[in-house]
């Protein structure tokens, strides 16, 4: 780039993003109070502000390769995706970050109605790990959701491979990836898809030759709140069809895998006091070659949820804003926000069994922001930590690990 100390200036975005920066002016308390004692490299804003805006999007490929790099170098150094060699999950989705203002390159209405930016997302996570940020990708906002997934898709899985992920992979997505290219980047791939499929005509004709006799009583151990069916839903009914999807599509592009059909009772409308008149159903279907058995893979694509609180922790942290008027700094600026929180995740995990699965928001009230006093005595700077902290030990374990 023509901007030089490009190194400095991204660990300088990134150590912002870590400690709760969200905009570029955020990027100022890396100056505060004894900051520039403690860390050499600071960057005022308005020069990462201006080395950001500098980025094309051949830049921007290029920071995705080294967060890609940073990942693999971080679950190998820190338990960050324990028993990936067994099964390893990849949830795929996206989002749209609203945007306001005439200033922002590419914003526009897209499928939620809000004018914004789409970030697409790619989430690696393990049964006993949480998740951490393989792949990103940012958007027009007017983008439909699939637009680029399959490319995504099979970025996430070369990462995920470099992790360690030898045994079984499973990628969740919904239905707006019910596609035959993304269903075809997953096979070349040699990983197991599981996806929400669409209820259109072919999919409802396929339910409805279930046999009464194959649907099997399932209780969910946590009752949800179901607005459509209006009342808590605690218990369904699964069963499991053989079916050819994107039949349209031609025999080369034809997929026949399993799906798995989950069936809850819809409640009256007055309420369970008052008997229903006609008895009915609303169905949730499941596409899929996964190799568990039926009420393992059900409950295995429920888990795609957790790829929600990866969103929501970035939108609560650095992807509060996109700062920039230029669409390549807006993408790099998500880039570094995966770095970020990658880097948070693998600190927690160093730090504790309690912090290896907390919010990144906790991890940073906890661990991150400490309340020190920085001293110097014989050229040697200490930091003076609270008496009685209740957060000493996990993170003299974290200074521990990475000195």
């Amino acid at each position: 780039m023509p901007s030089p100390n490009a190194a400095v200036k991204v660990a300088a975005v990134v150590a912002g993003m870590v400690a709760g920066a969200d905009s570029i002016d955020d990027l100022d308390r890396l100056r505060h109070g004894g900051m520039g004692r403690l860390f050499c490299g600071i960057r005022a804003p308005s020069t990462l502000g201006t080395f950001l805006r500098a980025f094309t999007f051949g830049h921007v490929r290029q920071l995705d390769k080294v967060a890609a790099t940073v990942l693999v170098n971080l679950a190998g150094h820190t338990p960050l995706l324990r028993d990936a060699d067994r099964l390893c999950f990849v949830d795929v989705d996206d989002t749209v970050k609203q945007t306001y203002g005439y200033a922002k390159q590419g914003a526009g209405y897209g499928y939620t109605h809000i004018k914004g930016l789409n970030a697409l997302i790619g989430v690696l996570s393990t049964p006993t790990s949480a998740p951490v940020i393989a792949a990103t990708r940012l958007r027009k906002g007017s983008t439909s959701s699939p637009r680029g997934a399959a490319s995504l898709v099979a970025s996430t899985l070369a990462t995920a491979k470099r992790c360690g992920a030898a045994g079984l992979i499973v990628v969740r997505m919904d239905s707006a990836f019910y596609v035959a290219d993304v269903v075809a980047a997953v096979g070349r791939a040699g990983a197991r898809f599981s996806i929400t499929a669409r209820l259109n005509a072919s999919v409802r004709a396929a339910i409805a030759t279930v046999d009464e006799d194959a649907w099997t009583a399932i209780h969910y151990p946590n009752a949800v709140w179901d607005d459509q069916a209006g009342g808590w839903v605690s218990d369904a009914e699964v069963a499991e069809i053989r079916y050819t999807a994107f039949a349209s599509r031609g025999p080369a592009r034809q997929v026949t895998a399993r799906l798995i059909v989950r069936r809850v009772k819809l409640l009256p409308p007055a309420g369970p006091d008052q008997p229903a008149l006609v008895e009915g159903y609303r169905y949730h279907a499941v596409f899929t070659d996964s190799p568990l058995t039926m009420l393992q893979a059900e409950t295995c694509h429920r888990g795609h949820a957790i790829v929600e609180h990866v969103i929501a922790d970035l939108k609560a942290g650095p992807l509060a804003h996109l700062p920039s008027g230029k669409f390549a700094a807006n993408a790099a600026w998500l880039t570094l926000a995966a770095i970020a929180h990658n880097l948070t995740r693998a600190a927690g995990c160093l730090a504790s069994v309690f912090h290896a699965s907390a919010r990144p928001a906790t991890l940073r009230d906890q661990l991150i922001n400490v309340p020190a006093r920085v001293a110097r005595s014989s050229r040697r700077i200490s930091l003076h930590l609270p008496t009685d902290w209740r957060w000493e030990h996990p993170w003299r374990a974290l200074i521990a690990a990475i000195s």
